[in-house]
């Protein structure tokens, strides 16, 4: 299932969502803000925060144009984290993540066809992602028959 959260009828789900993250922030706030929760919500917050961008193959212009492997890099970027730039490199160079113990921030990797695809985890369930299909940056659903068959591995630069 994909999600477009600038469809009224898209954000019911995400409002509970959407006040968890709130939280989560303030939270990290008042509690110093340099922990690893706290990076991990800056990097959900960021890649959230580009849903509706356009798709394009190199794209690594937030707000503009983006790629999946631009997305992770921007996200990972504002949080403080350098990370490979490619989805090949940014797999390879992860921390591995086991699929039950996927957390928002982390990352999961899909082979599709010969290339390579990633997407942020915003919950243990939900990925943010640079569609080529839907040619933007949306939600989508990690148990859904196409995601499950492609994916690749999960991992984590949030340790």
């Amino acid at each position: 299932m994909e999600y477009d959260l600038r469809n009224p009828s898209d954000l019911a789900p995400f409002a509970v969502f959407a006040l968890t993250i709130a939280l989560l922030l303030g939270g990290c706030a008042g509690s110093g803000g340099g922990g690893i929760e706290a990076r991990r919500a800056d990097v959900v917050k960021a890649a959230l925060a580009q849903i509706g961008t356009p798709y394009v193959y190199g794209g690594n212009a937030p707000g503009r144009a983006l790629d999946c492997s631009g997305l992770t890099h921007y996200a990972h970027g504002v949080a403080g984290l350098a990370i490979p730039r490619t989805a090949a490199a940014q797999h390879r160079s992860a921390q591995p993540v086991k699929p039950r113990a996927l957390r928002a921030g982390d990352m999961v990797f899909f082979r599709i066809g010969s290339g390579n695809h990633v997407g942020l985890m915003v919950d243990s369930k939900r990925f943010v992602h640079a569609s080529t299909s839907k040619r933007k940056v949306l939600i989508s659903t990690l148990d859904t028959p196409y995601w499950r068959k492609h994916y690749a591995g999960a991992g984590t630069y949030l340790r």
